[in-house]
């Protein structure tokens, strides 16, 4: 279970906004992995992404001035089977690591999707998760 980096952009929430983002990342090879879209007040809105190259995509933002920030998040590579949600939310609460958002994305190249957590200690909830899919694979 890798930590990954995530960012959060703050656009204005108005059509064409994302696509002019998209298009700007697209135009330097930056896949978008995970994506996840919520309003803040009337007319101001994020996008979190997760993409393969981190440094082009702050590169590309930086140069179209746009406001975001960068957060280390914990990246799941989960089995598409039931439970596999339970087991994990389980075992982070077990161990009281409370996850504040999540969302998911494809893994490329393969028949799996992974799981963004955004939680308070990404490196504890790695090692958690990493003991987790140990114990799963073997179930």
């Amino acid at each position: 279970m890798p930590i990954t980096k995530e960012f959060t952009i703050r656009l204005e929430d108005r059509p064409g906004t994302l696509g002019k983002l998209c298009q700007a990342l697209a135009e330097q090879d930056v896949n978008i992995l995970g994506y996840q879209q919520f309003p803040h007040e009337k007319g101001k809105g994020s996008v979190r992404l997760v993409v393969d190259n981190p440094d082009k995509t702050r590169a590309t933002l930086d140069r179209q001035r746009n406001d975001y920030t960068e957060t280390e998040v914990a990246k799941v590579l989960l089995t598409n089977r039931p439970g596999e949600l339970a087991r994990i939310a389980s075992r982070l609460g077990e161990a009281g690591i409370n996850i504040n958002y999540g969302y998911s994305g494809a893994e490329p190249g393969a028949n799996a999707s992974f799981l963004i957590l955004g939680v308070v200690d990404t490196g504890k909830a790695v090692k958690l998760l990493e003991q987790a899919a140990a114990a799963g694979a073997t179930t």
